[in-house]
């Protein structure tokens, strides 16, 4: 497999140490390594967050920052490089960095589900706090779901009928047969974010990476 830039690699611990938060980045990236890159052929290297002031040549940068490219500047000081972003409109954005390609979100659905449980609870805001900056919907008088261990907050998600969410937080509310409402106005349609298991992640990336490849070597 090639080498791989991401949560185990010396880099990220000196950089994050024990502080990062169980994000929804966070948890879509142990998945990528765990569940996606190793069974992607391919001799590039993975970067699997933002690493911003190292280089690279040849590789396979993951872009968590979606509809925004202003934390990605780095990449200027990069080259031969293939983004994989979890939005379609993204791809537009960072195309100025190399190639672009969408890659839906995926997740564990397997072990999301184990968290299924009677809802009890009516609704909830599932999310990081910078994400309610975008909100159209006044989110105060709303339980916010954050910053803990992820089967706990998978436990606590699955208990709720209704929750504000985008993203992977999205999706696991959707395995969890949750209803998601609509927030954010950059993403005013929840059925954008569509269930899908990381298995199933793996064919899509690797014909659009070998379109690309093939592309290059015309």
């Amino acid at each position: 497999m090639s080498k791989v830039f991401g949560h185990q690699c010396q880099h990220y611990r000196i950089r994050f140490g024990k502080s990062e938060r169980p994000n929804g980045a966070y948890i879509y990236t142990e998945d990528l390594e765990q569940r996606i890159i190793p069974y992607i052929d391919t001799d590039r290297i993975w970067v699997t967050y933002n690493m911003m002031d190292v280089r690279f040549h040849h590789a396979i940068v993951i872009v968590h920052n979606n509809l925004g490219a202003d934390r990605y500047t780095w990449l200027h000081k990069c080259d031969d490089l293939i983004l994989v972003c979890g939005v379609p409109e993204t791809c537009d954005i960072m195309k100025v960095y190399g190639e672009t390609l969408y890659l839906p979100l995926s997740v564990n659905v397997a072990e999301i589900e184990k968290h299924r449980k009677p809802k009890t609870k009516k609704v909830c805001y599932a999310g990081r706090r910078t994400k309610m900056e975008f909100s159209e919907v006044d989110l105060s008088h709303v339980p916010h779901l954050y910053g803990m261990e992820h089967d706990r907050f998978l436990d606590n998600l699955a208990e709720y009928e209704e929750v504000y969410a985008v993203g992977i937080a999205a999706i696991e509310a959707k395995v969890l047969g949750c209803k998601v409402l609509p927030f954010d106005r950059r993403f005013p349609d929840p059925d954008r974010w569509q269930v899908m298991d990381n298995s199933e992640a793996i064919p899509i990336l690797q014909q659009k990476l070998d379109e690309i490849e093939r592309r290059l070597n015309e």
